[in-house]
């Protein structure tokens, strides 16, 4: 029988990219923004100075530090006894990200094989089973079952099969399984 594969996001997925603009935005800026003050915002509107926010992700350093997603590192490990995981980022847009997010894939995730590293522009051509993404720009185009992964910015967003951490995505995947057999 043929594994199932997924394809899953980096950024507020398995890292925390929320947190890490948020304290560079704090540090900067001396400001005091919580995660709770921009629950709900699009991420382009989501700062007091927006374009000053947007311009902190052009910055070298700035995907290389993010914290991990609680659980995301153990969640991988164990989904890949059953599926084909492919990390998948739609990392064109930032230039600087690439070097950096592979770096920080190397550190956090040792186990996920550079094989199954996919850096793109557009993830419509990705055609896995699954996608766990935080972006509607990605699931709304995915050829498997898409999985909307909370962030601040889509918690008004009801399209798609939702996961809250994950625990929640071990939990469907559980289930997937069960229903494949």
């Amino acid at each position: 029988m043929k594994r199932k594969s997924i394809a899953i996001d980096m950024d507020n997925v398995i890292a925390d990219i929320e947190t890490n603009w948020i304290d560079k935005y704090n540090n900067e800026f001396g400001t005091k923004i919580t995660k709770s003050d921009l629950q709900g915002i699009p991420e382009h509107e989501a700062f007091p100075d927006p374009a000053a926010a947007w311009n902190l992700i052009y910055r070298p350093g700035f995907f290389r530090h993010a914290p991990v997603i609680q659980g995301a590192q153990e969640a991988l490990s164990k989904l890949q006894e059953h599926f084909d995981i492919f990390i998948v980022s739609a990392a064109m847009e930032f230039p600087n990200s690439l070097l950096e997010k592979h770096d920080w894939l190397h550190e956090h995730f040792p186990f996920i094989s550079w094989k199954n590293i996919v850096f793109c522009g557009d993830k419509s051509v990705i055609a896995t089973d699954y996608l766990i993404d935080d972006h509607l720009k990605n699931l709304d185009f995915c050829k498997g079952m898409p999985i909307l992964f909370t962030a601040g910015h889509n918690v008004n967003v009801t399209r798609h099969k939702r996961v809250n951490s994950w625990v929640e995505v071990l939990e469907l995947m559980e289930k997937e399984l069960e229903n494949s057999i």
